[in-house]
């Protein structure tokens, strides 16, 4: 039976604990001493009467109790976050924080300059980017906006198709000096690879396409698209990336133009909720604007 009702700055206090395990490395994410990690803890532990940590020879170690408890947490600390966005934006104009949600490439490559033109017309906007694919970070308020390269399908979202980003084969000019450019999807068992590491059920439909592209036949295997584009840049060897980013660097060419294309539609989603939010709707409405003239 508990005691009294978390506070809940405990909540974020215990899962930063869980991620980093230890008080000490959960202290200095959060920008807090040791000791009050430590009374947060047990704050939470007496008003829970709940054991949820047992201090291990490398740290502390969640209980089974700890781990049931951890999505639960997370959706209390969302809603906290969420809470205090939404508190952030009441005043005249358009103001408060704006948290979005996108992959790492579009969120390092395609974002930035969309973003900037954004704060430069609304300087009392603040931004919150989180690199990421999960798909219900929407419904769990863990992000006001979303950029998906599927179509989402809750009914409790708002979602806007922007358009198709083209993939396709690149590598970068040095490769191709020293290797030679394939002219066939059939020579490209003669070439350095690039691709993943786990299989997907995109990169299923891929191979279904593109047997040649198996891991097996991969010479560089990564499941981040930021670092494929990398060793791509740095002259490793051919991997698929965005024709209109490395459009953007003349020393990236791409091969096998007819016979490999895929394109993957790109979508705007944010909850139903915030169709009112002034600082959720003049975002929503840049990020369209700008995805659509960066696939153009």
């Amino acid at each position: 039976m508990t005691q009294s009702e978390p506070n809940w700055e405990w909540y974020r206090t215990f899962l930063t604990v869980l991620e980093t395990g230890s008080l000490s490395a959960a202290g200095r994410a959060m920008g807090l001493t040791q000791p009050t990690v430590g009374r947060h803890i047990d704050s939470l532990e007496s008003a829970l009467a709940l054991k949820l940590f047992t201090r291990s020879f490398d740290g502390f170690a969640p209980t089974a109790a700890a781990l049931e408890l951890k999505p639960y947490a997370a959706s209390v600390a969302a809603t906290s976050a969420a809470i205090l966005r939404v508190a952030s934006s009441h005043g005249s104009g358009v103001r408060g924080t704006v948290r979005l949600s996108a992959s790492e490439v579009i969120g390092v490559e395609v974002l930035p300059p969309i973003l900037a033109k954004l704060r430069n017309e609304y300087p009392e906007l603040i931004i919150e980017l989180v690199l990421s694919n999960k798909v219900d970070d929407l419904l769990h308020r863990e992000a006001d906006i979303a950029v998906r390269m599927l179509r989402p399908t809750q009914d409790a979202l708002v979602a806007k198709r922007v358009g198709g980003i083209e993939l396709g084969l690149h590598a970068h000019k040095r490769y191709l000096a020293a290797h030679g450019t394939p002219k066939s999807l059939e020579a490209l068992s003669h070439h350095t690879l690039i691709g993943f590491d786990h299989e997907s059920a995109y990169i299923r439909r891929l191979l279904d396409q593109y047997p040649m592209f198996s891991r097996a036949a991969l010479a560089f295997r990564a499941d981040s698209d930021l670092a494929q584009l990398g060793v791509i840049r740095a002259g490793l060897g051919i991997g698929v990336c965005q024709s209109a980013l490395a459009a953007r660097d003349n020393a990236l060419v791409r091969v096998l133009r007819s016979e490999f294309s895929l394109k993957m539609d790109t979508w705007i989603a944010m909850h139903e909720d915030l169709r009112e939010s002034a600082r959720c709707a003049v975002t929503f409405a840049a990020l369209a604007e700008g995805l659509k003239a960066y696939i153009q």
